[in-house]
């Protein structure tokens, strides 16, 4: 059984989760819009990234005996100045989620919840790629935020080929 302290923590993150799904949708509408299906298809894919997060939380949960509460979750932001900004918003959105997995994982340890503590062992080295990514795109689309085809054949180079983590942990419902 997960101590509740990190289970009622592992509740909220899960709209945590779920409000970055929102939030990178909401980005890929927006370079959807601006015909660069390249980036677009990345926040696509970085939404569905994240909904698989919260599943994954969600399993874990379901796993201990835990109970699974889905919270609400805030309008995500919708209009952005230039092709630079959501990339912007998305940076610190992942910076802001690393702090939250570093609470999680503190209050798992706190708890001498060892089975909790291991499950938040792959988030931690997750956010590491996460942070990494959307600096290195922010520093392109900066670089280039007036020459769009630059950005997306460096989406189109950089970003193809992802493939699925076979030590990510199982998720609700796959």
């Amino acid at each position: 059984m997960a101590a509740p302290r990190f289970t009622d923590q592992l509740n909220v993150q899960i709209g945590n989760e779920l409000a970055a799904h929102n939030q990178y949708l909401t980005c890929a509408v927006y370079y959807d819009a601006l015909t660069m299906p390249r980036m677009a298809a990345f926040f696509y894919a970085q939404a569905l990234e994240e909904r698989a997060h919260a599943a994954m939380m969600i399993q874990y949960l379901l796993d201990t005996d835990a109970d699974v509460v889905i919270p609400a979750v805030e309008a995500p932001v919708s209009s952005f100045e230039d092709v630079v900004a959501p990339v912007a918003l998305a940076l610190e959105q992942e910076k802001r989620v690393t702090e939250q997995v570093n609470g999680l994982l503190r209050i798992a340890r706190e708890e001498s919840d060892f089975a909790s503590e291991q499950f938040m062992q792959w988030f931690i080295k997750e956010q590491v790629e996460e942070v990494a990514t959307m600096s290195d795109l922010l520093a392109v689309t900066t670089r280039n935020r007036d020459d769009i085809e630059d950005i997306e054949e460096y989406v189109a180079r950089e970003q193809s080929g992802v493939e699925d983590d076979p030590t990510a942990p199982r998720q609700a419902g796959a």
